[in-house]
């Protein structure tokens, strides 16, 4: 099965670690994605998720999610479900 494009990397915050992520597809805690760009590539289990600061356990397209995230990710990178 292919990977599904789910969204785009809007923002990085490094103190945080967490990537704003503008989503077009939905996701949920637990889902394995794989975040890849021009110098990204990182795949990892969705451990937490928030929107507007609120704690969630999914989200779908037209959502601004913050994931946290196990390494440096860039605005323009793409999201994919795996």
């Amino acid at each position: 099965m292919a990977d599904q494009e789910i969204g785009t990397v809007a923002q990085y915050f490094s103190k945080a670690g967490v990537a704003a992520i503008e989503l077009t597809g939905s996701i949920k805690v637990g889902d394995n994605i794989h975040i890849k760009g021009h110098t990204t590539d990182l795949t990892q289990t969705v451990s937490s998720m928030q929107i507007d600061k609120n704690v969630v356990k999914e989200a779908s397209g037209g959502d601004a999610v913050g994931i946290k995230v196990n390494d440096r990710v860039r605005p323009g990178d793409k999201v994919y479900k795996l």
